[in-house]
């Protein structure tokens, strides 16, 4: 009996070591958790801030401050894009106007080409006219009625409806006042039956293309 009261000391004893060892470390855990409860305790009446929640509004504070200086950047850069897009718009606008006003010029040069250019056809072929005219006048009357004559008058008159066509038209002459705009007075006569000033005479027939004077009729004038 004596022998098992031993070992059950000596099984008591090691147990008993452990369970002490245990119940010291969790009184330590215990006092190291107050003492941390304290501590904030204290910060909290004083009025700081945990080192950890001090470091984490530090880098809020530092973001912050990085999206101002990116946005600042960015609303000087597009503001230097949108000064740059009203220039090229201006320049676009610019060029327009000039190239329309080129067209217009260009439009305008060609035209007045082509009335110089037609004007230089017609006063070609004002003597083929006059030529016309003095052989149709100078045909006796037993001889107008015959085809060749008469061709000739055809083709006389097919070339005044293409002139007609043209814009090219007599000039009015006899019993008109005269108009040195149109006229080209080479004599003068006295005409009791005419005012003075009156055109008595065609001598050669003048023609306007358009409204511009191709050739000034000859004409003689009433004193």
């Amino acid at each position: 009996m004596a022998e098992e009261k031993e070992l059950e000391q000596e099984n008591l004893e090691p147990e008993t070591g452990e369970e002490a060892e245990k119940a010291s470390e969790a009184t330590a855990s215990e006092e190291s958790e107050a003492g941390e409860e304290a501590g904030r305790e204290a910060r909290a009446g004083t009025g700081e801030e945990a080192p950890e929640e001090a470091s984490d509004a530090g880098i809020q504070e530092e973001k912050s401050e990085d999206k101002k200086r990116f946005g600042k950047k960015k609303d000087k850069k597009l503001g230097k894009m949108e000064e740059k897009l009203a220039e090229l718009e201006d320049q676009r606008m610019r060029q327009l106007a000039e190239f329309e006003n080129f067209r217009k010029r260009s439009e305008k040069e060609k035209s007045q080409m082509f009335e110089v250019g037609a004007k230089t056809v017609v006063e070609k072929m004002l003597p083929v006219i006059d030529n016309f005219e003095r052989g149709l006048a100078a045909v006796p009357g037993e001889e107008k009625d015959t085809s060749f004559v008469q061709g000739v008058e055809l083709v006389y008159k097919q070339l005044l409806t293409v002139f007609e066509e043209l814009g090219v038209k007599p000039i009015e002459a006899v019993g008109q006042e005269f108009d040195p705009n149109l006229h080209n007075a080479v004599m003068m006569v006295d005409d009791d039956s005419l005012e003075s000033g009156t055109v008595a005479e065609e001598m050669q027939k003048g023609y306007l293309y358009k409204e511009t004077v191709v050739r000034h009729s000859m004409v003689k004038v009433v004193n």
